[in-house]
């Protein structure tokens, strides 16, 4: 785990990312992206189908590299800060261990670098009630529902107390009443772990609900067309009361404007040679 708050939790600086194609010049996933994320701040990113909002993700986690520019992490290059284990990721499928319990799958980071058994069951034990799963510690996956699969994800994330989590689509295949509990658990599990958060998303009251600044993208090539940033006080006192707030529809429809128009601009695009290559 990273302390340190004087610098950026992510400073992202005229980042390009150019898939190579079978022939032609390339896709461009992202053109010239600069953003700064504060420690402890939630941002959202939203855009169309094929925008790079997962790409972008993708190059902070180090899962790819980009073309130009560059991503530092807490002050590092983002391949340093992978090596430290400065951040946990969490994805839209949660990619448990089927044999393995729910206390198993959380402690699997731990053991992976080396961590005494006696410390990985009490970090998550730890976990497990921060996550609302007391009572199912022993459980295997197929036991649970698609939500606690996902709270057992954000807690194994949550193992070696990274200072940022990037989540891509954590709540996308599940349905609107599990999503909205989901959503409220995330605030309060952020607001006790003070970690930054970096989220991909394709639902605006998702992305206005849970963040501070929510930064929007164009189609492809990917470029954050503005950043809107949530006025709705403090994120960790947010609650399910919010969603009726005069200013929560009043940043919804400022997003939503934004955006309007970028679905069906982005499904003209000319997709030729872009086959195989994940631009989300």
């Amino acid at each position: 785990m990273t302390n340190t708050t004087s610098v950026p939790a992510v400073d992202i600086h005229g980042v390009s990312r150019i898939f190579a194609a079978r022939k032609g010049p390339g896709v461009t996933a992202l053109d010239d992206v600069s953003l700064t994320v504060a420690p402890g701040e939630f941002v959202s990113l939203i855009g169309p189908s094929g925008c790079g909002k997962s790409t972008l993700l993708r190059l902070v986690a180090d899962l790819d590299v980009p073309t130009s520019g560059s991503i530092e992490v807490f002050g590092k290059p983002a391949r340093q800060a992978r090596i430290d284990q400065d951040y946990g990721i969490v994805f839209q499928q949660a990619g448990l261990l089927p044999w393995r319990t729910v206390a198993g799958n959380i402690e699997l980071p731990l053991e992976l670098h080396g961590v005494g058994k006696a410390a990985r069951r009490r970090r998550a034990a730890e976990l497990i009630t921060l996550v609302g799963l007391s009572d199912f510690a022993s459980h295997y996956p197929d036991q649970l529902s698609g939500g606690m699969q996902q709270r057992v994800a954000i807690a194994r994330s949550l193992a070696e107390s990274p200072s940022l989590l990037l989540m891509d689509e954590p709540f996308g295949a599940l349905d609107e009443m599990t999503r909205e509990r989901m959503q409220n658990e995330l605030v309060r599990i952020c607001a006790e772990t003070q970690a930054a958060v970096v989220f991909v998303t394709h639902s605006i009251p998702e992305a206005v609900f849970l963040s501070n600044r929510v930064v929007v993208m164009s189609p492809r090539p990917g470029r954050i067309r503005s950043i809107v940033s949530v006025g709705l006080g403090d994120v960790s006192g947010r609650g399910e009361g919010l969603r009726e707030n005069e200013g929560f529809f009043h940043s919804l429809s400022e997003v939503r404007d934004l955006l309007h128009g970028d679905d069906a601009a982005g499904a003209s695009e000319n997709q030729a040679g872009a086959r195989g290559v994940e631009t989300r």
